[in-house]
């Protein structure tokens, strides 16, 4: 997913720079406010950013200028909504550009509005449409994380096309060829990191199942005579 350093034309660059810009700053002010609000959830956040930072480091060779690799959003979007993503996302981004040259400055837009915009606010529309039909609480947290990872690159396929279009069939024919390359090890490593988020969201439901209860995770209780759901149960 990261675009390499200087790889985008600069007036591509600079546009996704701008796009990203509201969400970042958006997503900081929600931040602090929760950070504020709640300082209880500071080790949590944290682990949230963790969580992001590591899978996404784990990068493969995938079309040229870029990688694949998880992404991570997924499980910070559940849990603290895709405008604090926003700007954990952003923090990662900008750390593994400069401290493991993945990734870069000058794509560091383009790359934020890929990983950190569209892949968190795609996975928390697909948990939160899933669980109001009553789907279980881990099924609904693997699809999310799937549509997460998925979506983002996605977003990727059509910036690349964007800036380099097929010379017979434009964009669209540029669209399928990057869309296809990054299927191959995208698809695989979408189910992968769904699995995981659904292990580590597994532990958190039973070390956390208070924090987990107050971000709106758990529902402990529900009007209308809807049955109470315990830790037990969305654990299984």
């Amino acid at each position: 997913m990261h675009i390499a350093e200087g790889f985008l034309p600069p007036a591509h660059a600079v546009a996704w720079g701008v796009a990203s810009a509201p969400f970042v700053v958006h997503g900081a002010r929600s931040l602090v406010r929760d950070v504020r609000e709640h300082p209880e959830s500071t080790l949590l956040l944290g682990a949230s950013g963790a969580f992001t930072f590591v899978l996404s480091a784990l990068k493969l060779p995938s079309v040229t200028g870029s990688c694949s690799h998880p992404t991570g959003t997924g499980l910070g979007a559940i849990l603290f909504r895709p405008p604090v993503m926003a700007v954990l996302g952003t923090i990662t981004l900008l750390f593994q550009a400069l401290l493991l040259a993945h990734g870069g400055l000058t794509t560091l837009g383009a790359n934020v509005f890929s990983l950190a915009v569209v892949g968190p606010w795609a996975g928390y529309g697909a948990y939160r449409l899933l669980r109001r039909y009553g789907v279980p609480l881990m099924g609904a947290v693997f699809c999310g994380a799937f549509v997460a990872d998925l979506s983002t690159y996605c977003v990727t396929s059509v910036q690349l096309a964007l800036a380099f279009p097929d010379p017979g069939s434009g964009f669209l024919g540029a669209l399928g060829k990057f869309g296809s390359i990054f299927a191959v090890t995208q698809i695989p490593l979408a189910v992968s990191e769904g699995l995981l988020t659904v292990l580590v969201m597994r532990l958190l439901v039973q070390s956390s199942k208070g924090e987990l209860t107050r971000l709106g995770v758990l529902v402990t209780s529900a009007a209308g005579g809807k049955r109470a759901e315990s830790a037990e149960a969305v654990a299984r």
